[in-house]
């Protein structure tokens, strides 16, 4: 699964609404905004206008990179077979052999967040949580050594 192109239903939903948003939202404002600093006259000195250009730039260089990856992109559902055990999308409440607690989410890389749990299915936890169910204990391999975590609860929704 490494490098693996999987996305969840609401990952793909939020990438394709930052695309909608810099197509037909950012990126007509901003061509307004240098288009006017345009008529302005000199623009070599015109500071909107340099950084409306900019940022033009930027908002094409995100689009094209957002269209392309939403083409490749594979919508993971979830499905009642995976009841009871770790897959793709799970939240995943874990013990580590010191007591402390913490709940994750495996989803792909397009969307992992640090701060709100969310963990790339290609991390190291991730591919050792796969397919266990609720009491397993798993080892991760870390650069710091081995990391043990039992498996307290797993589910599919919020």
């Amino acid at each position: 699964m490494k490098n693996s192109n999987y996305i969840t239903r609401e990952g793909y939903l939020a990438l394709d609404h930052e695309l909608k948003y810099l197509w037909r939202e950012e990126r007509p404002k901003v061509t307004q905004m240098v288009a006017d600093a345009a008529a302005m006259g000199d623009r070599s000195e015109n500071a909107e206008y340099i950084y409306g250009k900019r940022r033009l730039r930027e908002i094409d260089r995100r689009v094209r990179f957002l269209s392309k990856r939403l083409d490749s992109l594979t919508i993971v559902d979830y499905d009642p077979r995976q009841e009871g055990k770790i897959f793709f999308g799970a939240w995943v409440k874990i013990e580590d052999d010191v007591g402390n607690i913490q709940t994750l989410r495996i989803v792909g890389s397009d969307e992992f967040d640090p701060k709100k749990g969310w963990i790339s299915i290609n991390s190291p936890v991730a591919r050792a949580l796969i397919g266990h169910k609720v009491d397993d204990e798993i080892t991760v391999i870390t650069p710091n050594g081995k990391t043990f975590y039992y498996i307290i609860e797993i589910s599919y929704n919020a």
